[in-house]
């Protein structure tokens, strides 16, 4: 797993003043949540953490180090002004490396199904599944390659290839994808 990094200050200004005073000086403003509820006020640089956020998932997990010490950490939420293109606010979530994590994903579709080079019409039904893991084996995406799919065929929750270490909560009856007969 590609490990995304972010370096982080601990801070004691608050308020509208000291948060504009901090973006003039290219830094952000950012609150790191933890699983207790706790939170830790943070200052972080914006170029380093645009550079993650641009290409990070929800279920992306970020090395952000307070000050030297690692968190494994979810981008929760970002306040963007879409006037400036940039972000003014970022909120971060802790987790714990040792407590199994239950995230909902998105099934990306991978290939050109071969019903739909010969006519057919391609369906998606269920685009999201539930899964269960530790964290270290969180993946960035679940894929479906459904290039083998033929006319008539379909594509089940349970068809795909999960690794090892992650369990599916969602139904393996569900339908992802079908291929359809062309209409006449």
């Amino acid at each position: 797993m590609d490990q995304f990094v972010v370096n982080a200050n601990t801070r004691t200004e608050t308020g509208k003043r000291a948060a504009r005073r901090m973006r003039e000086n290219g830094r952000l403003p950012a609150v790191m949540y933890n699983s207790k509820g706790e939170s830790v006020m943070l200052d972080i640089d914006e170029a380093e953490f645009n550079k993650v956020w641009r290409n990070s998932t929800p279920s992306t997990l970020v090395n952000l180090k307070v000050e030297g010490k690692d968190n494994l950490v979810f981008i929760k939420d970002t306040e963007y002004d879409i006037k400036t293109d940039k972000n003014l606010h970022v909120d971060f979530h802790a987790i714990d490396e040792d407590k199994p994590l239950k995230m909902r994903m998105k099934i990306q579709l991978t290939g050109s199904p071969a019903g739909v080079r010969e006519g057919g019409r391609l369906k998606t039904h269920y685009p999201q599944i539930v899964i269960q893991c530790l964290p270290k084996d969180l993946p960035p995406r679940i894929c479906a390659d459904i290039s083998a799919l033929g006319i008539g065929h379909k594509y089940y929750v349970k068809d795909l290839e999960i690794a090892q270490g992650i369990t599916v909560l969602t139904d393996g009856e569900n339908l992802v994808a079908s291929v359809s007969a062309p209409k006449r």
